[in-house]
């Protein structure tokens, strides 16, 4: 028996990365986009984004416009009543309670930060977020963003040393090669060891391709997210570790700093991506074994 016409077109659309790719078109501001652009989101080839822009190009639900040498796409207007269907209603950004998350994280931190600085915090972590996401949680990320920030800001203050080394991992969008590395370091040192990402200049969310590569070897990426690189993060660490990022990262005395020459995962093969994945995973047990056996870990001030 041969598949109708709307049987294949069911099938074309429940294809998850088809799926991904219509509601980042449909999200996307200007409501068009390039496939380097979606190749490098998803973290896929773009060969392979092109073969799922055809197959979406022969249903019907998405339109090109040529200009000069870049190909653009978009939803067909007559496609709107099936991406409905298929996506739902686009997300739409909760706006932040600011003063609920302020007065949460205030009696949190009662008696090491105050009051003003909390709210400065928060107010400032949203901006950050809010500039660089269109993410349907930026309400969650800011409250987890500035307890983060404020922890690091405390740890920084502190003068009596550490019980816990901290790491920060460093790439340029926070996307890919840092989240491999923190999400390995996490599993593998579980609370001996204090584990923070950021990004020169972070992406909306983490690539599609890194939670995929992790979840391959049990490694889970929680409510991971990108973020911006802040001063208090560095200021906190004990090692920074930076991927690909150039002089983002400030110097401070006290710190130690290492440069991992990796490859960008970003448009390569699943096999090329796992392949990096096991390089930052010899590296991350290697470090690992070098915070864990030093017998008194004392941070410098």
């Amino acid at each position: 028996m041969h598949p109708t016409g709307v049987d294949r077109g069911l099938a074309v659309l429940a294809d998850p990365t088809r799926a991904r790719i219509l509601r980042m078109i449909r999200d996307a501001e200007t409501g068009r986009v390039l496939v380097g652009n979606l190749a490098e989101t998803l973290g896929l080839a773009q060969p392979t984004v092109s073969h799922h822009m055809r197959a979406l190009l022969d249903e019907g639900v998405v339109e090109r416009e040529r200009d000069g040498r870049r190909v653009w796409y978009s939803l067909s207007p007559n496609s709107s009543d099936r991406v409905l269907a298929l996506l739902g209603d686009p997300a739409q950004p909760v706006e932040p309670d600011i003063a609920r998350i302020s007065d949460d994280l205030s009696a949190r931190f009662r008696g090491i930060l105050s009051r003003e600085t909390v709210a400065h915090y928060v107010a400032d972590s949203h901006r950050l977020l809010a500039e660089g996401s269109r993410s349907p949680h930026l309400a969650s990320r800011t409250a987890a963003f500035s307890a983060t920030r404020l922890e690091d800001l405390a740890r920084s203050n502190e003068r009596d040393g550490a019980e816990r080394p901290e790491v920060l991992f460093v790439c340029v969008q926070n996307a890919g090669r840092s989240q491999l590395a923190a999400a390995i370091l996490r599993q593998l040192a579980g609370d001996r060891v204090v584990v923070r990402t950021a990004g020169s200049a972070p992406a909306g969310e983490v690539r599609a391709a890194i939670v995929n590569a992790l979840d391959e070897i049990g490694v889970p990426i929680g409510g991971e997210f990108p973020k911006p690189l802040t001063d208090e993060a560095v200021k906190a660490a004990d090692v920074v570790v930076t991927m690909g990022c150039g002089d983002a990262c400030p110097i401070y005395p006290g710190r130690r700093y290492l440069d991992w020459e990796l490859d960008d995962p970003v448009g390569r093969t699943p096999d090329q991506v796992r392949a990096i994945r096991d390089d930052i995973d010899r590296r991350v047990r290697a470090l690992l074994g070098e915070l864990i056996s030093t017998a008194s870990f004392v941070r410098l001030p």
